[in-house]
């Protein structure tokens, strides 16, 4: 029971600091691109380069939503590396 009390605290700090890490992710891309807005409103208006910007990296932050509160690292995440642990254990004990 301790070993799953250990496993347990280990995830769920990893998983607390993966959150953690979004929203710092998310806090950034709204001070910065706030910053952008008025810098391409002073020195080129006519043309909104900021939104590139803006559209790139909010593809990787909806990315990094999805991977940490939808798919909770199913895809390569805890029991993936678990698995293939294993797997490279059993494949090392019979060489």
């Amino acid at each position: 029971m301790e070993n799953y009390d250990k496993k347990s605290y280990y995830n769920a700090k990893k998983r607390v600091k993966e959150v953690k890490i979004f929203y710092r992710s998310l806090i950034s891309y709204i001070i910065i691109n706030i910053f952008l807005f008025i810098i391409n409103l002073i020195f080129s208006p006519g043309f909104w380069w900021f939104l590139f910007v803006v559209a790139i990296w909010g593809i990787f932050i909806v990315l990094q939503f999805l991977r940490i509160f939808v798919f909770k690292n199913k895809i390569f995440g805890e029991d993936w590396e678990d698995k293939k642990i294993k797997e490279y254990m059993d494949k090392d004990k019979k060489q």
